[in-house]
């Protein structure tokens, strides 16, 4: 591990002060700390914003909710008003990791976590994601893990988040001191020709909370496919949130986890289902729609028909 120096910052103004180039912000550290010891992240200095008051939970006006960036996983998937409200969000999170993981996550720290490609991991071999230019070992190895959608040649890496699956679903948006509310859909990066410029935080920003939207009552499920019952990362999860009136649906959301580089929606179907019966015949084109761009490698072409059965499945729950 390389040399670094640490420093606590007292409020969001010191930190954002404190996190020059070269700085990373530590909060609870389940991803930071891990991507230190493996000589992937190599900052210089620490700034610790663990003790800035940014943790709570509150109303909005209108039924919305605001979670602060270092509310703990675990206190936002119990929080009444999200179990509630947004039960969409507390299945994504208990879905996420195991007990222990959540209590110290924090959503910030959700937000901006980085992938678990090996590739990305294995300092051996070609990541443009950790050395920019370096190209993409994973487009002819062992893809089994990676994109379908959004990617490109420079990387095919997958966002690892449930929570920001089930966010995407729900018009969530990010803020971020200093600068205009991001919406979460556009808050994660393509990785076009710069697979290592994730987001569109710039140097030294800060994000303090995010906000949900007031949500009218209906189905929502949180679906996810992984390699083993207990915790592990999505092959595959999808995320819906449907509103009926007079039979009709009149709000639909889509998104899907583990098949792309950013949480991603399938504005195509939700398109194709809004103002329509949620029959199973226009479920079924919608789940073809949501996958009509897939381009699997070798070994994920079970991931285009894995991802349009879990839709199918979420969205005719809302029938039952």
């Amino acid at each position: 591990m390389n040399p670094f120096s640490y420093v606590t910052a007292t409020d969001p103004a010191a930190a954002r002060a404190l996190a020059a180039e070269g700085a990373k912000y530590l909060a609870g550290g389940t991803n930071l700390v891990d991507l230190m010891r493996e000589g992937i992240e190599t900052p210089e200095r620490l700034v610790d914003i663990g003790r800035l008051p940014l943790a709570g939970i509150e109303d909005l006006p209108g039924g919305g909710l605001r979670i602060g960036a270092l509310a703990r996983n675990t206190r936002v998937a119990a929080d009444r008003r999200v179990r509630d409200r947004y039960p969409l969000l507390s299945q994504a999170i208990v879905n996420g990791a195991s007990p222990q993981l959540r209590n110290r996550a924090t959503v910030g720290g959700n937000l901006l976590q980085r992938t678990r490609c090996g590739y990305f991991y294995d300092r051996h071999s070609a990541c443009g994601k950790r050395e920019p230019g370096a190209g993409c070992d994973a487009l002819d190895g062992f893809n089994r893990m990676h994109a379908v959608l959004g990617a490109g040649e420079s990387c095919i890496a997958v966002h690892p988040s449930d929570m920001c699956v089930a966010l995407a679903a729900l018009d969530a948006v990010v803020n971020i001191a200093g600068r205009d509310p991001v919406p979460l859909v556009d808050f994660h990066l393509l990785p076009g020709d710069t697979p290592h410029v994730e987001t569109v935080l710039r140097p030294g920003e800060l994000v303090t909370s995010i906000d949900l939207p007031p949500v009218p009552p209906g189905h929502s499920a949180y679906l996810k496919v992984r390699d083993r019952a207990s915790y592990a990362f999505a092959l595959v999860s999808v995320a819906v949130a449907t509103h009926l009136e007079d039979g009709r649906a009149s709000r639909v959301r889509v998104a899907l986890g583990g098949v792309a580089p950013k949480p991603w929606r399938a504005y195509e179907a939700e398109r194709l289902l809004t103002g329509t019966s949620l029959d199973d015949h226009l479920i079924d084109r919608a789940a073809e729609l949501a996958l009509a761009d897939a381009r699997p490698r070798e070994h994920n072409a079970f991931k285009p028909e894995l991802a349009r059965r879990l839709i199918r499945r979420a969205l005719k729950g809302a029938l039952s």
